[in-house]
């Protein structure tokens, strides 16, 4: 819900606003991709204006305070930040000023990507150049003007969807088009930090395809990359859940990063990953455990509790699959952590 505009307040006046969101093309595939914008002012009514030239151009958030702006940034992660420079003394802490906010954003690792704009009453070459050696992209001066406050977050939002584009290209694995190993160490860590924070259990599975050898072996390599390329498929098609990642690990394994990861959501997950490949067909002739390709997973789940957690967490799913793999594969095997 958006908050009741107080006293007009003359800088904040939108000349030019149109009555319908400009490019409605653009702004529609800006839904589509799920790109999010985040406010933060501590004037209701500069809330309340923004919020209404953004409608259609992304999934707008808001917040009144630095300190909440910062924490709600790094929670949604978002595409664009609308940030107010002149935040005044009476901010949340006090004294935080725009250009604080800009910096803690642009100097945390959750939160570094995101474009920060900045709104301000004080138009001059000096408060340019410091918002930008705050880390902003542009700077929009009061009073605002419609239709340049939109078409310049059009195309910071551009400039984001084609940004994650040529990122997602460079952390996907070349056979199986999953995100690779370096894609995985990244995310990972970040998922990591984001569950400390929230103090919300983060789950893992490793998963790894039963007697890959052999299978190499009997029939082909082309034949062994086409099954690597099918279990991949399988585990994607699976792991369907908002926020979870399917990445090849290493040779014949993938790990699958599961957020908010229940103990019942993770037993569930593991018996639909065996059931899903197994279920597949794959012929197998070399197999000990069955005759068609099957997979064997190890999977734990827990809240980390400082930076090391995350290697903990990862040589406990390791060890679950070792155990996996000496109770007969083709199964699932979870482990809590320990914090």
């Amino acid at each position: 819900m958006l908050p009741h505009a107080g006293p007009p307040v003359l800088y904040c006046a939108v000349i030019g606003s149109p009555r319908r969101p400009l490019h409605p093309p653009q702004e529609k595939h800006a839904m589509e991709s799920g790109q999010t914008l985040l406010i933060i002012d501590d004037n209701a009514q500069t809330i309340h204006l923004l919020t209404s030239l953004m409608e259609g151009q992304a999934a707008v958030h808001f917040a009144k305070g630095g300190l909440e702006g910062i924490q709600l940034a790094k929670t949604l992660r978002p595409d664009v930040v609308l940030l107010d420079l002149d935040m005044p003394a009476r901010s949340v802490p006090p004294g935080m000023s725009g250009l604080d906010i800009c910096k803690q954003l642009k100097g945390d690792l959750l939160t570094r990507d995101c474009a920060v704009l900045m709104v301000t009453g004080h138009n001059s070459d000096a408060t340019e150049l410091a918002a930008m050696r705050a880390g902003a992209v542009d700077v929009l001066a009061r009073p605002l003007h419609g239709p340049m406050v939109q078409m310049r977050v059009q195309t910071q939002l551009t400039l984001q969807r084609q940004a994650a584009a040529l990122h997602k290209l460079g952390h996907l694995d070349g056979l199986t088009a999953l995100f690779n190993r370096r894609y995985f160490d990244t995310q990972w860590d970040v998922e990591c930090r984001r569950h400390r924070r929230q103090n919300q259990p983060l789950g893992l599975a490793l998963v790894d395809v039963d007697h890959f050898k052999p299978f190499n072996d009997t029939y082909d390599h082309l034949q062994g990359d086409d099954a690597l390329n099918r279990v991949g498929q399988s585990l994607q098609s699976t792991a369907r859940r908002p926020g979870e990642v399917v990445a090849r690990f290493d040779g014949d394994e993938f790990a699958i990063i599961i957020p908010y990861a229940s103990a019942e959501n993770l037993v569930s997950l593991g018996d639909r990953i065996c059931d899903s490949v197994e279920g597949m067909a794959l012929p197998h002739a070399s197999s000990d455990t069955a005759p068609v390709v099957t997979v064997s997973v190890g999977l734990v789940s827990g809240v980390p509790a400082d930076d090391d957690s995350g290697q903990r967490m990862l040589d406990l799913a390791v060890q679950a699959l070792q155990r996996s793999k000496s109770q007969g594969r083709n199964r699932a095997v979870a482990s809590m952590s320990d914090r």
